[in-house]
Order: structure tokens, then C-alpha cells, then sequence
């Protein structure tokens, strides 16, 4: 099956399939580099039904406790900057935003997030550090939520950091559908990250000219949708550069790409 060239025009998603389309938040997680700057990014599983053994960005699910006002005192942002954002999610932003920052816990091993004195969490400490992969398991398996984590550490999530890209809603005719929306953010300099050993099996820093290259090599497999960002994402010179761009952003697309027999 291929894709045919994204439909931009915003037209509404025709209901015709049998495959629910499940909310979803994704975020691209970018540092500075030698060389520009360069993107985490997660292997899946083969076993995963929708995008098996490929390299993507941290994301899933939106749950429904990622919507509850419980977090609005446990996040610093969206910022004034970032009202344009908030407008384009729509009435459900708050439930994208922590779904992201949650998601990227999760599969990468990174919070987001500022201390109780509003520092913002780089530098983690032995004790933190340890703390924070048990929750990262027990948020991962429901036992307790990120919000639990945030009173617990008395910390607060970084939303303000944490910038709308785009939307993708995948093609009818999919394993699985979602409508996602993906987001940017400045990965703290000293959360290394790394993959669950579950949902993903690899993880790695790299730029995204050289993900395009190894992907056209064989060694790197990606979706369509990945490469297409990945191209977007090399465009820009450095991370202050694209992240400087989005937070300035006005407009925001819908991309809705459709699958044709081939």
C-alpha cells in the first residue's frame, strides 16, 4: 500500500471505516549537535500491530486522565506565546499536552518538567533518578498517574516548553487509526533517555538527515509519515532555530494523507 500526497485542505474525515480513530499525542524530542541538532528516537516492537519494528517519535494514546483539570496546578504553561497553540487543539488541549510530556516519559525515560523551586529538571541526582524509573514503570502499568508523580516530587510539567507541530490522521484502510497531534520540545541536556525494553526495543540520537540516509540504506526503517517529517525537520540549522519558528507559529495543519492500491 503507498501513500498519495497529503490532502492540506482540512476537509472532514470521512466515518466510513470500521477502525475507531483513537486520540494521540506525539513529541519530537530535539538537542544541539556538532552538526545541527539531532532528534530521540524509538524502535517498536515487531510485535506492535501499527508501525512494527520502525523508528518513531515518543508518543501514544491519549488517556482520559490526561484531560483532568488536576493538572492545571501541576503545569507551568501553555505560556501567552503559546495561545495560538492552545486555540488550535481545540477545547481538548490540555489532554494533548500532558498525553505528550506523559507518553515521552514513558517510552523515552524523560520528564519534562520543572523542581519546586521552578528548575528546570536537567540535572536528575542519584536518588531523583532512581525514583523516577520506578514511577516511569508504575505510570506506564496504571498503577499511578503522572500527575501523582508531579504532587509526589512536588514538580510541574514543562508545557510551556513543549510546542504544536501538526496533525496527522491516518488513512482509513490502516491497522489501526490515529489522530495525532505532534509537538516539539528541547530534551533537558543531561535526561539521556532510553527506550522500555517493551513497546520499544531501541532508541538512539540522531540527526535527521542521517535517519533519512540510513532509512534509504535499509539500516533505519521508517514510516511515511516519519520521512516526511524528518524532511521538514532537516530544513531547519539548529534546534533554537526550529523551536524559535514553532512558538512564533500562527497556522497549523492538518495533514490527511489516503491510501491507494499499489
Amino acid at each position: 500500500m503507498l501513500y498519495t500526497s497529503p490532502d492540506l485542505n482540512g476537509v472532514s474525515e470521512r466515518l466510513q471505516s470500521v477502525q475507531p480513530i483513537r486520540a494521540a499525542a506525539t513529541i519530537v524530542l530535539v538537542r544541539s549537535a556538532l552538526d545541527g541538532f539531532e532528534i530521540f528516537m524509538v524502535r517498536r516492537t515487531t510485535r506492535a500491530v501499527f508501525g512494527g519494528g520502525m523508528y518513531v517519535f515518543p508518543g501514544g494514546r491519549v488517556d482520559g486522565d490526561d484531560h483532568l483539570q488536576r493538572y492545571d496546578v501541576l503545569s507551568t504553561g501553555p505560556s501567552a506565546n503559546q495561545w495560538p497553540q492552545q486555540r488550535a487543539l481545540g477545547n481538548e488541549w490540555r489532554g494533548y499536552w500532558i498525553a505528550g510530556i506523559r507518553e515521552c516519559f514513558e517510552e523515552a525515560g524523560m520528564l519534562l518538567a520543572y523542581d519546586g523551586e521552578g528548575i528546570w529538571l536537567d540535572d536528575l541526582g542519584g536518588m531523583l533518578k532512581r525514583r523516577l524509573a520506578t514511577y516511569r514503570q508504575q505510570v506506564h502499568d496504571r498503577v499511578i498517574t503522572l500527575a501523582d508523580v508531579c504532587e509526589k516530587e512536588h514538580l510541574r510539567l514543562a508545557v510551556d516548553r513543549v510546542h504544536y507541530w501538526e496533525r496527522w490522521v491516518t488513512p482509513q484502510g490502516s491497522p489501526r487509526r490515529f489522530d495525532t497531534r505532534f509537538f516539539v520540545a528541547q530534551a533537558p541536556e543531561r535526561q539521556l533517555g532510553r527506550h522500555d525494553d517493551g513497546e520499544t526495543v531501541d532508541s538512539r540520537w540522531i540527526t535527521p538527515a542521517d535517519a533519512i540516509t540510513q532509512s534509504d540504506q535499509g539500516a533505519f526503517g521508517l514510516m511515511s509519515v516519519t520521512r516526511r517529517q524528518l524532511t521538514v525537520l532537516s530544513s531547519y540549522r539548529s534546534a533554537k532555530d526550529l523551536l524559535e519558528t514553532l512558538e512564533a507559529g500562527r497556522r497549523f495543519v492538518t495533514i490527511r494523507p489516503r491510501m491507494v492500491a499499489g
